[in-house]
């Protein structure tokens, strides 16, 4: 009995030993595989690092992340979108991945899930300063002004001399008839771009 259960340690131990040398193995190839798509990716073969990562794919969030990127430059970006919503599946609090998510939804034009992916940042991190910014575009474009001044003021506030945010919410007083607040803020503009033409053309419709 001694005899057999010594065996049976034996047995355990070289099993352990075993797969300890073959996850070493696969984590060698994973790591080679990574670094191969990083080449490639650097001469613009975005297919060729696709497939680098392929072989060894593991479904963990570094390759989905990964993988959503590279299929984003290959222009796949349904693809794309895909990988990303396996990393927010698997870290839901991840603002990266949101924000790799919003570049295919927006060569696909899909507004609603870019907005989307903002607020849900902005869930996480309420100060973040692009999200705020693209949220209040996003209600801007929408004719949204007064939550479009929200975010844009939450910006401003945070970056008082941001040339886009200086830009975007003098247009968005603008159009909420906020005149002599719009004025200033285009002023602000030309301080930082003296040839402004959008904010000269703003000025223009306010004298």
């Amino acid at each position: 009995m001694k005899r057999f259960k010594l065996t049976s340690f034996i047995c355990l131990i070289g099993l352990f030993y075993l797969f300890s040398s073959v996850n070493n193995l696969y984590a060698q190839d994973v790591q080679q595989a990574f670094k191969s798509s990083y080449t490639a990716e650097n001469n613009k073969d975005y297919a060729s690092a696709i497939t680098s990562l392929r072989r060894v794919y593991n479904n963990t969030y570094e390759m989905n992340l990964r993988l959503g990127w590279l299929y984003y430059l290959d222009g796949k970006y349904q693809e794309s979108i895909g990988y990303y919503e396996k990393c927010i599946q698997q870290m839901p609090m991840s603002i990266e991945a949101r924000l790799g998510y919003v570049q295919p939804a927006y060569a696909l034009e899909k507004w609603s899930d870019v907005l989307n992916q903002y607020l849900a940042i902005l869930q996480i991190d309420p100060n973040h300063s692009k999200a705020n910014y693209q949220t209040g575009v996003a209600y801007y474009y929408r004719k949204d002004y007064p939550r479009a001044e929200k975010y844009l003021q939450k910006v401003l506030n945070m970056y008082p001399f941001d040339y886009y945010s200086l830009l975007m919410l003098g247009w968005t007083k603008f159009n909420l008839g906020k005149r002599n607040e719009a004025k200033v803020l285009f002023n602000k503009v030309l301080l930082y771009a003296p040839d402004d033409a959008s904010a000269k053309e703003g000025l223009g419709l306010i004298r």
